[in-house]
């Protein structure tokens, strides 16, 4: 390792400006340009606030994702004309040059088992699987149209949080504690809780920092048992010995960030005093038994169980403490048809009944906490599921679908967002997107927008190119913004 290099090779015009003739040009710097500027510069702690491009109503994020992808043609996009076409031979043009994950030949139309019903003064179609969201469909935006390039479920994942479908990209969390840091001062700024006992197929990398600071990683927490691993002290250690650990550790660190100038090094420094006061924070604002009971029972939470009621209760707890992005997982939405648990019948109302009650639950314990006009709350899968039968259990009497990354159904609540709009819509049979296409790019732009970014402008220097998360992609949807 080449020392002096090394330490080049982290410098910039801004250490420039800090740094050169005793500081003085970053004195003029911030005379010129106020508080606001000098705000910007960058602090001893890499996750203190920032401000964003323009000022947004949204302010944090909480992500709710069902990996393995819901059925969206059983929950929210009604086709008469399937269900009218039902075990008919999938037409030839639907099928020509594509390829699907699990079928080949020709499949038969799959029209839904499910009821459907209008809901609220929006009038949007709900099926009966989903009663408690459809109490609520007056606080969401409805994009039908969305469509990705991947249709297996880890290179979907990486395309939607990430923005490409290869490993070794920022998150989306990332990208937005790196943008705006974070409003907590003792919990982290990313935190991700996953449920039903399985990791998402893409796994960490979901909330990975890539080639950001590794600070701006997404911190997973437990909803059962050490909130997070190895944050306790270690036997035989009290906090007091902890305490003189830390600031021996941190002045051997100030020494390396003096002669190395690595962001690193600064990265760790700050990680090792949020996790000496995450030991007091974390058990307190991760003990749901402290909630009122009759929140507990809206949500259908239960203290001390590991269960997505649970997160989703603990989200709007970790939000309301300041923590900036929440990042949920439940898994088991792949309804392939395999079993009676994958089928689109009754397995799909028992595997929507805890997720239906919980999620109305946060929208409406967010409504009542006055978060929800600054939380944009994002529900989703990583693509759709096909309107024809899977190839697999094409004899089975377990209904199931295939995966369908062409057009499918998501989300979206809160800051900034338009309520009780639909937008988009697929054709007749749910195959293709008919209107309005929205691309995995665009719907990233418009998160970012929502935040008070343009997207074109958050970005981060990595071996010799500026990065960000839509790539060199994606438009803002406006019509869903309020």
């Amino acid at each position: 390792m080449n020392l002096p290099i090394d330490r080049l090779l982290h410098t910039t015009r801004r250490h420039f400006l800090r740094d050169g003739s005793l500081g003085l040009g970053a004195l003029a710097l911030g005379l010129l340009s106020g508080d606001k500027a000098r705000a910007q510069q960058p602090a001893a702690d890499p996750l203190a606030p920032r401000l964003p491009h323009f000022t947004p109503k949204a302010k944090r994020v909480i992500y709710l994702h069902m990996a393995g992808s819901p059925p969206h043609l059983d929950l929210f996009d009604y086709k008469p004309e399937l269900v009218r076409r039902n075990g008919q031979d999938c037409p030839q043009d639907f099928l020509r040059g594509r390829r699907f994950a699990f079928t080949s030949g020709t499949p038969k139309l799959l029209g839904t088992p499910q009821r459907f019903r209008r809901h609220g003064q929006s009038g949007a179609w709900v099926s009966e699987a989903l009663p408690d969201i459809a109490g609520v469909v007056d606080e969401l935006a409805f994009i039908k149209s969305m469509t990705t390039d991947q249709f297996n479920h880890a290179p979907a994942e990486l395309l939607l949080y990430t923005g490409s479908a290869q490993f070794g990209r920022p998150s989306f969390g990332s990208w937005v504690t790196y943008g705006l840091g974070s409003e907590s001062q003792n919990l982290p700024g990313f935190i991700v809780l996953v449920s039903s006992g399985v990791f998402p197929s893409a796994g960490n990398s979901d909330w990975s920092s890539g080639f950001l600071p590794s600070v701006y990683q997404g911190v997973q927490c437990r909803s059962q048992g050490d909130p997070v691993l190895y944050v306790s002290d270690p036997r035989g250690m009290d906090r007091t010995m902890r305490r003189l650990t830390l600031d021996t550790l941190r002045d051997l660190n100030e020494m390396q960030a003096a002669e190395l100038g690595s962001p690193e090094t600064r990265t760790r420094i700050a990680q090792y005093e949020l996790a000496f006061r995450m030991q007091i924070a974390v058990p307190e604002v991760m003990d749901i038994s402290r909630e009122p009971r009759h929140v507990l029972d809206m949500y259908g939470a239960q203290p001390g169980a590991a269960s997505f009621a649970n997160n989703c209760l603990l989200a709007c707890r970790l939000i309301e403490q300041g923590v900036r992005f929440v990042q949920l997982h439940d898994w088991g939405w792949d309804f392939h048809g395999t079993g009676p648990g994958e089928a689109i019948t009754e397995g799909l109302r028992t595997k929507c009944r805890p997720m239906d009650k919980a999620v109305a639950a946060l929208l409406r314990d967010l409504r009542a906490r006055g978060l929800l006009d600054e939380t944009l709350v994002i529900w989703g899968g990583e693509f759709g599921r096909s309107p024809f039968r899977e190839g697999r259990t094409a004899a089975s009497p377990n209904l199931g679908r295939d995966h369908h990354p062409f057009s499918f159904t998501l989300f979206l609540a809160g800051g900034g967002v338009k309520p009780g709009v639909t937008y988009g819509a697929s054709d007749e049979l749910g195959f293709d997107v008919g209107q309005n296409p929205v691309h995995v790019h665009d719907l990233q732009a418009t998160w970012l927008h929502l935040l008070g970014f343009d997207h074109t402008r958050l970005t981060y220097r990595f071996q010799g190119r500026d990065y960000r998360l839509t790539d060199v992609h994606g438009n803002v949807v406006r019509e869903v913004l309020a």
